[in-house]
């Protein structure tokens, strides 16, 4: 579909890669992947035809088509939402045009047997022929169905793009290519600016696209669960390896083995080289075997190794001094905006040790929780602290609290105490400032840089509480082990929101969702709260639609009264009467009994030391088999009393 042949692109300071080949076929998932500054958002930007290389060619299908998502997209329009897609193809708009004005005329003449009359029915019919096969008649469908599979609400569809942030934007822009379905997609960071149920949308949108996508990212499962194929940026050259991105890093690290150990060989032979000409370029009868060696040495291609030492790297949040057994309780928390309620009678208590994700879709109020919970946003109820709680809050935009006349080290310095200040530079180069950039001025680094900084200072600084909005968002797939590792070996407490399922599988042991207005507490991992979204999702979807088709399509009932039954009849219709009575009986006295066990459970988990860990886990796992045995009970009840209501009626 696509073929690179021997791109260069050469800057001021030199070439960013060179000699560059590479196929991309149809139906091709690929990853593309290497170190900030490898030129991968380069090569999208050369492959969409945005930019043009230095040297060689990009040969592509004449009719190709390619849609390219970019981390710093404008879209300067007033169009709603859906304006804006609806807008996006130009067939189908050409179409629907020369529809409109033919529909138009045939309303308003009546020559209705003239040659030109029969000439524009002809017309009609070949234009909506051509129009079904753009699929045009599943075009607003297929655009509401992206929007909200996307996170945007029913609502918003039709909100002028004007008044949604930069990240709603991003989505509008993915969306709009997708429901194009170009032949190529490319994606840079998508999934930054999606919240964690709009992520597994995407993944399960693009696992289908017939197309080939080529997708930059730092989310290691995205890349596990969408492509097949690695291709990385390193030194300037193109490593292709037909494997997923777990499966790559396995075989990269074997082949950065292999080269090692070739590079050790090539080194001794150098020397030994260097050593012969040394020994022999003085001797007349030997120097012209000095010079064969001196020009075999200088036709020498040196191997070269590009190692992560980022990943190896072990770092621990320093604790502060052990907290009481609670650390915050919060009484009658809420939050307005106007006439919106984004959360309200929020009554819970974090308990210490307790490892808590804070999750819901964009929008649900998340980020403001957590200012309320740190009173730099008022709202309803209060908020207390634990004896000796120590907070560290990592907001959304807490690089602008950075000193920009600082050096990069400067920053870190000025809060690192203890031991780990002998490992300053180790800690900062996990954070991907090395060697000299260490004294750089904060006033110059970018967005992402500047995060990562606020980051790594957070890292430093003791605490016992930690409270990290979206932490992940700017860093790298090494840089994020790195500080998951650190949470997972953090003696204190934390709550984190983030949308990276990967980074939040195995870190914390209580989940926190805003949904309907209210926090619910969940006591399983993030895969489990996952899959179970989808499912209510998909009976949600599935009772609409059969609500739906009952509206469209039921006949018209019956009056049949008791007085039409036969004597058999009413006697067996009354008898399962009974039977269903009894059973809803029996149901509400079982689920009566679970909620008072779940309530009694409640109050010793809101008590609960999660530095017991065996203990922790046994009493969870108890409240996870009460919930679904309630879930199970509640279900019960409601089908048993849908038969019942069925039979009354």
């Amino acid at each position: 579909m696509i073929n690179l042949e021997q791109l260069g692109v050469h800057l001021p300071q030199g070439y960013l890669f060179q000699n560059l080949s590479l196929q991309i076929n149809k139906g091709d998932k690929v990853g593309l992947v290497g170190k900030n500054g490898a030129g991968k958002s380069t090569l999208l930007r050369l492959i969409a035809g945005w930019d043009t290389p230095t040297d060689g060619n990009i040969h592509k299908p004449k009719d190709c088509t390619i849609g390219f998502l970019t981390q710093d997209i404008k879209i300067d329009t007033t169009q709603t939402v859906f304006e804006y897609l609806d807008t996006s193809n130009q067939v189908l708009t050409e179409l629907r045009t020369k529809l409109e004005a033919i529909n138009n005329d045939l309303v308003v003449r009546e020559d209705y047997t003239s040659e030109s009359y029969l000439d524009l029915l002809n017309q009609l019919n070949e234009l909506n022929h051509t129009f079904a096969l753009h699929e045009g008649f599943l075009w607003e469908e297929k655009i509401i169905s992206t929007l909200k599979g996307l996170g945007f609400l029913e609502e918003e569809l039709h909100r002028s793009l004007t008044t949604f942030s930069g990240g709603w934007k991003m989505r509008a822009e993915l969306a709009k290519i997708l429901v194009n379905q170009p032949d190529i997609i490319l994606l840079d960071e998508p999934t930054n600016h999606l919240d964690i149920i709009s992520i597994g949308w995407l993944e399960s949108y693009l696992q289908k696209f017939e197309g080939a996508v080529i997708v930059i990212s730092h989310d290691r499962l995205f890349l596990d669960n969408v492509t097949k194929r690695t291709v990385e940026i390193s030194m300037g050259r193109i490593l292709d390896f037909p494997f997923p991105y777990s499966k790559y890093k396995i075989a990269r690290e074997e082949e950065i083995d292999r080269l090692e150990g070739a590079k050790k060989q090539q080194e001794k032979e150098i020397k030994h080289t260097e050593e012969l000409i040394n020994k022999f370029r003085a001797k007349k009868n030997k120097a012209a075997f000095a010079q064969s060696l001196i020009k075999k040495l200088e036709k020498t291609e040196l191997i070269e190794v590009e190692r992560d030492s980022v990943a190896k790297m072990r770092i621990a949040f320093p604790l502060s001094v052990q907290p009481g057994k609670w650390v915050m309780e919060m009484h009658d928390m809420g939050k307005t905006f106007g006439n919106k309620i984004l959360f309200k009678d929020i009554n819970i208590t974090v308990g210490r040790g307790e490892k808590i994700a804070l999750l819901g879709p964009n929008g649900v109020g998340k980020s403001t929780l957590l200012k309320r919970m740190m009173n730099t946003l008022d709202g309803d109820g209060i908020v207390n602290l634990g004896h000796n709680a120590h907070i560290t809050y990592f907001a959304q935009d807490q690089a602008e609290a950075l000193d920009p006349a600082k050096t990069i080290y400067e920053t870190v310095d000025d809060v690192a105490k203890g031991d780990i200040r002998r490992d300053l530079r180790s800690v900062l180069g996990a954070f991907l400032f090395t060697g000299e950039d260490v004294d750089k001025k904060v006033g110059v680094l970018s967005g992402g840089e500047r995060t990562r900084l606020a980051l790594c200072q957070l890292l430093l600084s003791p605490s016992n509480f930690l409270i990290l909005d979206e932490p992940t968002n700017h860093l790298d797939i090494q840089s994020k082990e790195v500080l998951k590792e650190a949470l997972k070996n953090y003696e204190g407490t934390f709550i984190v929101v983030s949308h990276d399922r990967e980074f939040l599988d195995g870190l914390t042991n209580r989940i926190w969702d805003i949904e309907n207005k209210t926090l619910k507490i969940h006591h399983f991992g993030v895969h489990e709260f996952l899959k179970r979204k989808v499912e209510i999702g998909q009976d949600i979807s599935a009772a609409k639609k059969v609500v739906s088709l009952k509206n469209e399509s039921a006949p018209i009932p019956v009056d049949r009264t008791s007085d039409s039954l036969s004597f058999e009849e009413a006697k067996d219709l009354k008898r399962r009467k009974n039977q269903l009575n009894n059973q809803i009986k029996r149901t509400e006295d079982a689920i009566g009994d679970l909620e008072a066990k779940l309530a009694a459970m409640d109050l010793r988990i809101a008590d609960l030391d999660y530095s017991n860990e065996q203990a922790a886990a046994k009493l969870l796992d108890d409240y996870h088999k009460l919930k679904v045995a309630l879930d199970g009970k509640m279900n019960e009840w409601e089908m048993v009393t849908e038969e019942l209501m069925e039979l009354e009626s």
